[in-house]
């Protein structure tokens, strides 16, 4: 078996990936763009990827490919319809990031809604030193306890996070394509008209995309911190990085965009100096423990294959 790895990076250079290597001969990319695939896939068995885009391009250059193991829980980056007509197998990684997800979640709720940035500044600007009072409570912050905190889909990690709001007492209002007993379960533009934090963790599908522009920011409230570690393409950019400048959000916090890197000209440049804003890299699913569960599933999917069983098959 030939497998070949497109964008080892992207899980991370510290990761041990020697257990493939029981399955067969080993080729390993840190990066591979889109003209690079068609060519290194072409002697390819099984195809492992992260972010590369696996388009009917890349599947018919790969000749021998049998198996597609996405080292994520999403596929949106694989033509699966296609797959499915070639009869390639394609397997993800669910479930390994949600602690990963919420943690870095909760940090960006918690650092907006209590305004560290600006008490941090104050601090390591020699302002505190030279101040005459002994403390500083402005911009004033309010505890998360009895705000609503309103989630966008409802799987793994929109669990977590719930948990977690739960034990800082918010009342939780869940917008979930299936509704679920023992929540309150409401259609998007309820939860956004009464959430105090809008946390986004649903999947980029035709429904979803677009699925917040400015039409649904208008029913926002305009202290409402909203949190996308989903999909940078399930919120229009541009109208969000609007509300931002005009003061229609409290604030946001977000760790993907529709084009990764973020683009020189993404509409969010224009709001990095804003107090309200945090954005990341696309690393809250990246903790090292998370990491690790997700190569494991990664591994283990391959294994159930050589046996000729399916496992983590999105298909």
């Amino acid at each position: 078996m030939n497998i070949v790895i497109l964008d080892y990076k992207t899980l991370g250079e510290d990761l041990d990936l020697s257990g493939l290597n029981k399955y067969g001969n080993v080729i390993k990319y840190p990066t591979t763009n889109q003209e690079e695939a068609l060519i290194r896939v072409k002697n390819a068995d099984i195809i492992v990827v992260n972010k590369v885009k696996i388009t009917k391009d890349v599947i018919d250059s790969a000749k021998n490919l049998k198996l597609i193991c996405e080292t994520a829980t999403g596929f949106d980056n694989i033509d699966i319809r296609y797959c499915k007509e070639l009869g390639i197998k394609v397997t993800n990684t669910p479930a390994y990031s949600a602690a990963s997800v919420a943690q870095v979640t909760v940090s960006m709720a918690c650092s907006l809604m209590t305004h560290l940035n600006e008490y941090q500044s104050f601090v390591h600007e020699g302002k505190y030193q030279t101040s005459e009072n002994a403390n500083k409570l402005t911009p004033v912050y309010h505890e998360l306890s009895g705000l609503t905190w309103g989630i966008i889909g409802f799987g793994n990690i929109g669990k977590a996070v719930g948990k977690i709001a739960e034990a800082f007492g918010c009342k939780l209002l869940v917008n979930k394509q299936t509704p679920i007993d023992g929540y309150e379960c409401v259609d998007v533009d309820t939860l956004l008209q009464k959430s105090d934090i809008i946390s986004i963790h649903c999947p980029l599908t035709d429904k979803t995309r677009n699925l917040i522009t400015k039409t649904e920011l208008e029913k926002v409230k305009n202290t409402a911190i909203l949190i996308n570690v989903a999909r940078g393409a399930v919120w229009n950019e541009e109208d969000v990085a609007s509300a931002v400048l005009e003061g229609k959000i409290g604030g946001i916090g977000c760790d993907v965009f529709s084009v990764e890197p973020m683009s020189v000209d993404h509409p969010f440049n224009k709001i990095l100096d804003k107090d309200n804003v945090i954005l990341t890299p696309h690393m809250a699913w990246g903790s090292f423990e998370a990491r690790t569960r997700c190569f494991n599933t990664v591994l283990s999917n391959i294994e159930a294959f050589m046996q000729g069983k399916d496992k983590n098959l999105v298909w």
